[in-house]
């Protein structure tokens, strides 16, 4: 398997003070109020180790919604919860979060004692003896990979032999049962939702290389999902967005466990029919209603239901295997988007809580869900989102090293056996050449200062990548010590600098400006950008701004916070019959926002 890039290991990166340090400190509070014996009640009620009794009052801190008992997709979110809690007790050593994680593998194996020695699920297996037969119930593949994800996650992150043991266990009974059907009864099968089945046995066979765990990846192979999209069919439009990606998340991984290439053109298939060939909201995000819209068709499907969050989390997780695959720094535009106006922008800024949905109509209100009462698929996914900020900033390569996300950070990596720390601080505002006291406070406004302090412990030699953005407004500027370096990439490409690296400081000063993002199909109806940043516009309905379209920063004035040295710039229009507020869309918790205006010229 050719690879161009290839992932930091969990635990060398650090976040340092900023909102994606806050945003994680946020996750976590909510990750360790869970009680554990709620996150297991499923699985204890499956392994005849709970049975509540009494009144609903009497048992009013279990868990609900989507986690009732009485729910098909029951235990479907300690599988999310075991994945985040690997990565983040891996990435900060969070012994709290590891000790529960690990008290939580112990009881899932006790459970699966209790079920006989392989079963591990929080549901019963009749339910997939139910759609052999096509009876329906509500996912149970998906629901049973995110038990098997955690585990995976807790193999692989924090070198659980308990957790590979489990799992090993379980992929017996899988083995067992799913070579009772042909091809064709077991594609009848895999065509209600199997989630990241097929990733889940990659992962397996890449740590233990048994066969029976190939065989497990043959046998969840999908193609009558595969097939079409490597015959360039539109496979998408109108059809459940998240019950695929997972999917293909599966192909990802099974190229990179098999090295058969068919499994890559399949990945690169989707993502054209998906995003290049579809389009997305100025978020980055698509969907309606959980499912795919026609290509570059948007004016009409603005609604309460767009952009689900796990096909965001999802989606990014998609467009880093890419990267890693071709170096195409264009995946790295695409994740900046969807973290800011996605992972972001769908967590509650106080209380940490998840918005399934991002309306993206006029007066659009977030709906937020709630620690225990709802646990939505959403929940899931935020937890993981919110442990893996680290994870996207940098990549290693055969000749050094890239920074692809600009996220306030701390990097110990070893390079031929030399120790190197990379520091990374962001200023929004600052700049490198002038100093910004001196200037107006539009001027102050128009970039951003990304800082990185590199430190060997002995001169080391490598190439330094550095992602330019999509945004910029012209050639980014630089400064190394203090003397200036030529900078001749443009926007989503990379700037390479190799040179002999000790105690070095690099200053990269990217010009940016206002932005209007318009609707494909309705070009009139357009979306503030404050460079990657997607501005809300405080109102309750639709609004019809005046102006140029040209000059967007005629429309809109900086309109600065206290703390505008740390954070994104608030903005007002200016000369409307009715002035309205901007915000970044990842501040706005309750208050109602639009985000697409028609302009007209005055």
């Amino acid at each position: 398997m050719d690879t161009i890039y290839s992932s930091i290991k969990a635990g060398q990166v650090h976040l340092k003070p900023s909102l994606f340090q806050q945003r994680a400190d946020l996750n976590r509070k909510h990750m360790v109020s869970l009680k554990t014996e709620n996150l297991l009640q499923n699985f204890y009620m499956e392994a005849g180790l709970w049975a509540p009794r009494g009144s609903l009052e009497e048992l009013g801190s279990a868990h609900w919604g989507w986690e009732s008992p009485t729910c098909q997709l029951r235990g479907h979110f300690l599988g999310h919860w075991l994945s985040a809690a690997a990565r983040l007790a891996a990435s900060t050593g969070d012994l709290e979060v590891k000790g529960k994680a690990e008290f939580i593998v112990k009881e899932l194996a006790h459970c699966q004692q209790e079920n006989g020695g392989e079963w591990v699920g929080s549901i019963p297996t009749s339910y997939l003896d139910w759609i052999a037969r096509g009876k329906p119930v509500w996912a149970p593949h998906y629901t049973l990979h995110k038990t098997l994800m955690g585990l995976v996650d807790m193999a692989i992150y924090l070198k659980s032999e308990q957790s590979l043991e489990v799992l090993e266990n379980a992929a017996c009974w899988f083995h067992r049962w799913s070579r009772k059907f042909s091809r064709e009864e077991f594609d009848n099968i895999l065509d209600f939702e199997t989630g990241g089945m097929l990733e889940v046995w990659a992962d397996l066979y890449g740590i233990t290389g048994k066969q029976e765990h190939l065989d497990l990846i043959n046998r969840y192979d999908r193609p009558r999902l595969f097939e079409r999209l490597l015959a360039g069919e539109d496979v998408l439009t109108h059809h459940h967005a998240n019950t695929t990606v997972p999917e293909i998340h599966g192909a990802a991984r099974a190229y990179e466990v098999t090295g058969n290439e068919r499994f890559r053109r399949i990945v690169e298939a989707y993502w054209n029919c998906a995003v290049t060939q579809r389009g997305t909201f100025s978020t980055g995000g698509q969907t309606i209603e959980e499912v795919w819209t026609p290509p570059f068709k948007f004016a009409a499907y603005l609604g309460e239901t767009n952009q689900e969050h796990c096909v965001v989390y999802n989606m990014i997780r998609l467009a880093d295997y890419l990267f890693r695959w071709t170096g195409d720094p264009q995946y790295g535009d695409y994740i900046e988007r969807n973290l800011y106006n996605g992972i972001l922008a769908q967590q509650h800024p106080s209380t940490g809580m998840i918005a399934y949905y991002l309306p993206l109509h006029a007066g659009g209100r977030k709906k937020w869900g709630t620690p225990t009462q709802d646990f939505w698929c959403c929940h899931g996914t935020l937890v993981q989102a919110h442990t893996q900020h680290d994870r996207y900033t940098y990549y290693l390569s055969e000749d050094g090293l890239a920074v692809l996300q600009y996220v306030p950070s701390s990097l110990e990596w070893e390079w031929k056996g030399t120790r190197v720390s990379v520091a990374q601080s962001i200023d929004y505002r600052s700049s490198i050449w002038h100093n910004p006291l001196q200037e107006g406070l539009t001027d102050r406004n128009n970039r951003w200062l990304v800082k990185l302090n590199i430190a060997c412990d002995q001169s080391a030699e490598f190439t330094l990548k550095i992602r330019i953005p999509w945004w910029v407004t012209g050639l980014a500027t630089m400064l190394i010590n203090d003397e200036a370096f030529p900078v001749t990439a443009g926007p989503s490409s990379f700037q390479e600098i190799s040179r002999i690296w000790n105690n070095d400081q690099l200053q990269i000063e990217f010009p940016k400006g206002l932005w209007l993002s318009p609707l494909p199909d309705e070009p009139d109806t357009v979306s503030f950008m404050d460079g990657p940043v997607v501005l809300a516009g405080l109102c309750e309905e639709e609004q019809v701004l005046y102006g140029d379209k040209q000059h967007p920063e005629a429309l809109l004035l900086p309109d600065y916070a206290p703390d505008w040295r740390f954070v994104q710039a608030r903005y007002r229009t200016k000369g409307q019959g009715r002035n309205l507020y901007f915000l970044p869309l990842y501040e706005i918790s309750d208050e109602p926002y639009t985000v697409y205006f028609p302009i007209k010229e005055k």
